[in-house]
């Protein structure tokens, strides 16, 4: 365990992660200083009079003096002065890093492109109807150093990861579960490849000890059974595998050469096939984990999903609108598509994360219930440009930049009835609103007031 009394420390970005580790360092009785870029920011939750502040342009100059520097999660891991400051003895470290560590109980680890939240927050509900002693952390839930005081060597934490916090992970969780791996936040990464690498220490510090469980159905993902020590299970929507899996409809656990049903896919409340991976990942993880049939089907047959992820808002003269906000690549968006088959309005559109479209444009261009895209944001060009070169022939409408009441209500305008209005806009949102969230929460009030 590291000693960080006396130490000077950096807190290089601030918000849930930072909080988190100043409590934690100050506590330890750290010297802690707070270095962000933000010139304005607003310190709250922690003693201040102990802290140190260093903000605005000139925040990363002097890391050499530090011995500890811990990076929030959306802090480049590699920049130049991070790597120069590290070249000269200072520890670069994160919460999450020290949080494995510190852990004592059982760590279920969660990545992939997208569905990280949803099957991190099925394997989470099914353990509680368990009865096991569980928490959510990482992306979601709760801070991880936080929660140190209340976990005993019985106690399971499962962390949603995304890459910015797997990227220099040494020690990988005793239960990694790897979903889809499409290419994401390639305004952050330097290429694929290093996006695709962080992903990789979910299992690849993994032993015998460990288990890793896999999406079969991708060469993407299955390539990380060659990357780890430990036992492979499985999960797939269209193939029979050792974990879980969905074959003619049903629902199936076989873990140990014992087939259990679980249930009819029909009777999921999760829309989308999408979801059948996310639902399968998690009965293969929590089964593992300790989880029984009778938990396990409570629970996926209960569960409604995550705001912002195809949530139903409000059916209004006959249409349903959809808020799925979440969606921030084209993949996401494609899987919102294809979940499903009533005329459908299209919002599509936002800040521009360096990804490519021309796959999306070609699902857009051959789904025949797709009747009308709605542009929205900086990247309106580029996803037009797709969408032509796909020959799509649907009505597509450039908005630029409107507020959302106009979106909707142009929505409504151009939707039959019977027909659905969805947000999955395939791009991130911080050319119009702060956040994802706050993008979803708009478009959700302006639903609310037709």
């Amino acid at each position: 365990m590291e000693n960080f009394k006396g130490k000077n420390v950096a807190v290089l970005g601030w918000g849930i992660n930072g909080v988190d580790a100043a409590k934690y360092l100050l506590s330890h009785s750290a010297n802690v200083t707070v270095l962000d870029r933000n010139p304005n920011l607003k310190i709250t939750e922690v003693n201040k009079a102990k802290i140190n502040f260093i903000k605005g342009v000139n925040y990363l100059r002097g890391l050499k003096k530090y011995n500890y520097i811990f990076r929030a999660p959306a802090v480049y891991r590699y920049l130049p002065e991070l790597v120069d400051a590290e070249r000269s003895g200072v520890i670069v470290t994160s919460v999450l890093k020290l949080f494995c560590d510190l852990c004592p109980g059982k760590i279920i680890g969660v990545t992939g492109t997208k569905g990280k939240g949803t099957t991190s927050t099925l394997i989470y509900e099914i353990l509680k109807n368990q009865g096991k002693d569980v928490y959510l952390a990482g992306n979601i839930g709760d801070p991880v150093l936080n929660l140190l005081p209340k976990l005993t060597k019985k106690s399971l934490v499962v962390l949603e990861l995304s890459s910015f916090q797997l990227i220099d992970l040494t020690k990988s969780p005793h239960i990694g579960v790897v979903l889809n791996i499409t290419l994401d936040h390639m305004d952050w990464h330097q290429g694929s490849t290093e996006y695709v690498r962080a992903k990789e220490s979910i299992v690849s510090h993994q032993n015998t000890n460990n288990l890793a469980v896999i999406n079969a159905d991708y060469s993407s993902s299955k390539r990380f059974e060659k990357l780890t020590g430990a036992k492979k299970y499985y999960f797939s929507k269209n193939k029979i595998v050792k974990g879980s899996y969905v074959n003619h409809g049903t629902i199936y656990l076989d873990t140990d050469g014992k087939k259990i049903e679980i249930g009819r896919t029909g009777d999921l409340l999760l829309k989308g096939e999408h979801n059948w991976e996310n639902v399968t990942a998690a009965i293969c993880a929590a089964s593992l984990a300790g989880a029984k049939p009778g938990s396990i089907k409570k629970t996926i047959y209960s569960f409604k999903g995550l705001e912002h992820r195809l949530e139903l808002v409000r059916d209004v003269k006959g249409v349903k609108f959809y808020n799925d906000s979440f969606s921030t690549n084209p993949q996401t968006t494609i899987a919102a598509i294809n979940s499903f088959s009533e005329p459908m309005s299209l919002i599509l559109g936002g800040s521009d994360k360096g990804l490519e479209y021309n796959e999306m444009g070609m699902v857009i261009a051959n789904k025949k219930n797709i009747e009308n895209i709605i542009l929205i944001g900086d990247i309106t060009d580029i996803i037009y440009n797709a969408l032509l070169k796909a020959n799509c022939t649907k009505n597509i409408i450039k908005m630029g930049k409107p507020k959302m009441k106009q979106i909707v209500k142009k929505c409504l305008e151009l939707t039959p009835k019977g027909g659905v209005v969805v947000l999955s806009p395939a791009t991130a949102s911080f050319d119009m609103f702060p956040n994802y969230k706050e993008r979803g929460n708009q478009f959700k009030k302006e639903v609310n007031k037709l």
